[in-house]
């Protein structure tokens, strides 16, 4: 019996190495990985100069506390500063801490300024911002939070694509919008950029703060972020897994007006911001920055997008649907996504689920398209078997 305590229903495999697009198990069956850690490794397996990189930085410094200057923190955060929206970065270890700070940062920010009633939060139905207490009542999916109360207040959540609702929910002790720019867990939903200005026009309208989740998407969709292409400009956006590739890494971006409230003492993390999580981090971004990085990063997301949707052209009573942007893709199954995964699995594939019948597809930003090429040859085959 495991000593593990029993919060994943584990597959019955376990791997021993990865290189790149691929995982090997313990026997050395080769799979085609297109889990990544559910969209953390950005880069793939045990990319050379993530290893090289960790390997340097642990010969000089792993941890160091937040009460004194970290060099590699303050050297990410600006490269992050000059290249997005945001005027400061806080540091985290995780996707669901970096929405807890985005919850903090707004509460405080009214509370600074003289408004401590604005407090409420409102979220969107189908939502998925992390494990914690907070997170988890701020997406209220009765699934996650059964067990869990009582509930923790602040949040007012509205149905997915519902502006009216948006509207008639805001009052006098609405603080902010909270909404994933591309609902990961939700289904690989994407928010349309009219829905995204319309929020940010509401926000402006009763002064608001625009919060979006970006945990999962960013750096995924060809762009830092998944909002750019919208030109909204958010107060806040969490962002986590991708930007590590692979290493417990998460960071709160955020303006200079939105962090009025966030003085000393308000809030800190022990792990969050050390140096060999930094030197991953920028390292990450050497990649990222390389010239036409981005770019081929659209074109992979364009090329394997057309081969899906060749794909459901061809099964239309399996796929009903191709969902995502650049290399965060999702297809809406008709058939139970469950037994399709587990197939796709016996072809040495990986994937995973999502609300709404979704299977998730998250090949790292370095994928080839031979690589893609197999993909979609491994989704062919289970869409005739199961035709």
């Amino acid at each position: 019996m495991s000593s593990v305590l029993d919060t994943y229903a584990r597959k019955p495999i376990s791997f021993k190495e990865g290189k790149g697009s691929y995982i090997f198990t313990e026997e050395g069956d080769k799979y085609l990985d297109f889990v990544q850690g559910i969209a953390t490794n950005i880069l793939g397996h045990c990319h050379e100069h993530l290893v090289k990189t960790i390997q340097e930085q642990s010969k000089k410094l792993w941890h160091v506390s937040n009460a004194f200057i970290i060099p590699e923190q303050e050297r990410l955060a600006k490269r992050l500063t000059n290249n997005t929206f945001a005027d400061f970065v806080c540091f985290q270890n995780s996707g669901t801490e970096a929405t807890e700070a985005s919850i903090k940062i707004a509460r405080k920010y009214f509370h600074k300024i003289g408004k401590p009633e604005k407090n409420r939060i409102i979220t969107f139905k189908g939502a998925f911002h992390g494990r914690t207490l907070a997170a988890l009542f701020a997406a209220n999916n009765p699934k996650h939070t059964e067990g869990f109360g009582p509930k923790v207040d602040g949040f007012d959540q509205v149905p997915f694509a519902d502006h009216e609702a948006v509207k008639k929910t805001i009052n006098k002790n609405t603080a902010a919008i909270m909404i994933e720019t591309i609902m990961g867990e939700g289904g690989i939903k994407v928010v349309p950029d009219s829905c995204l200005k319309g929020l940010r026009d509401l926000c402006d309208e009763h002064d608001l703060l625009l919060i979006l989740d970006e945990v999962q998407s960013a750096y995924r969709t060809g762009s830092f972020f998944a909002f750019e292409k919208s030109g909204v400009m958010p107060d806040i956006v969490p962002v986590a897994k991708g930007i590590g590739g692979g290493f417990p890494l998460g960071a709160c971006l955020v303006t200079k007006k939105a962090a009025t409230g966030m003085i000393h003492g308000t809030h800190g993390s022990t792990f969050g911001g050390n140096p060999l999580a930094m030197a991953i981090g920028n390292a990450v971004l050497d990649i990222i920055f390389e010239k036409d990085f981005f770019k081929n990063v659209k074109k992979k997301g364009e090329y394997f997008g057309n081969g899906l949707n060749k794909i459901k052209n061809k099964f239309p009573k399996i796929i009903s649907e191709v969902r995502g942007i650049g290399l965060m893709k999702g297809i809406k199954v008709l058939v139970d996504n469950t037994e399709f995964i587990k197939k796709l699995m016996d072809h040495k594939m990986l994937t995973v689920k999502a609300e709404e019948n979704v299977i998730r597809l998250f090949p790292p930003l370095i994928v080839e398209d031979n690589e893609l090429d197999e993909a979609i040859n491994k989704i062919q085959m289970v869409c005739k078997e199961m035709n």
